[in-house]
């Protein structure tokens, strides 16, 4: 698989606590040379590289922003706001952290509502839904799937990267096998090399969520 179209999949992600606008103006600008699919930024920063991305490209990728995140359990009511506040400042698309909690204890009917909710705050804004696959059962993820398609979310998404692991090959084969057709599928977390990234696109994967790929982009001029 050719790196531009690899590209046109990545979500070009800075979600470090210490980033600074300094180092989101450049991924952003990064994310303008290389045509990824969207910046991955923080909210507080959301504003600033709307406004930003507007002034320098006429074909600006989307800008992504990251609720809940990375623990997830934030009540609903905040993730709403959150979602609101997000879109308010310019955010394209919307990378939700589930409740994990609320998994173990099969809490089903509030995974579902949850995701509804953010989904009817989104409208026709992508929304992308963050399983944290390291923390869960086979099983767990499979009800998931069958959750997040019902809910009628954009993606199912594997890892928020700051958790215990990342994406993984056989996570991403589940996802394609259990979601429904409405759903499409992110990988996100430690996605470091050319082979491995045109592998999750090969599995079913149509984002990922990564710093890396760009970083290759450049070392290869």
């Amino acid at each position: 698989m050719e790196l531009k179209e690899i590209l046109q999949h990545v979500d070009h992600t800075l979600l470090a606590q210490d980033a600074t606008w300094e180092q989101i103006q450049q991924i952003c600008d990064d994310a303008v040379t290389y045509q990824t699919a969207s910046v991955c930024i923080p909210p507080s920063y959301v504003k600033q590289a709307k406004e930003y991305l507007t002034g320098v490209s006429d074909n600006a990728p989307a800008v992504c922003t990251v609720i809940g995140f990375p623990n997830g359990y934030n009540t609903t009511a905040v993730k709403e706001f959150e979602t609101k506040d997000a879109i308010a400042n310019g955010a394209d698309e919307i990378d939700m952290v589930i409740n994990i909690g609320w998994v173990k204890d099969q809490k089903y009917d509030c995974l579902l509502n949850e995701i509804r909710a953010l989904k009817a705050v989104c409208g026709s804004k992508i929304l992308k839904v963050i399983i944290e696959t390291c923390l869960l059962t086979d099983e767990e993820k499979v009800k998931l799937c069958e959750i997040v398609t019902e809910a009628g979310a954009d993606f199912i998404k594997t890892s928020t990267g700051f958790s215990k692991g990342g994406a993984t090959f056989a996570d991403v084969a589940l996802f394609a096998e259990h979601v429904g057709s409405n759903v499409k599928i992110k990988a996100a977390g430690g996605i470091s090399s050319l082979d491995d990234a045109a592998k999750f696109l090969e599995l079913g994967a149509s984002r990922l969520g990564t710093s890396r790929i760009v970083k290759i982009a450049k070392q290869q001029g």
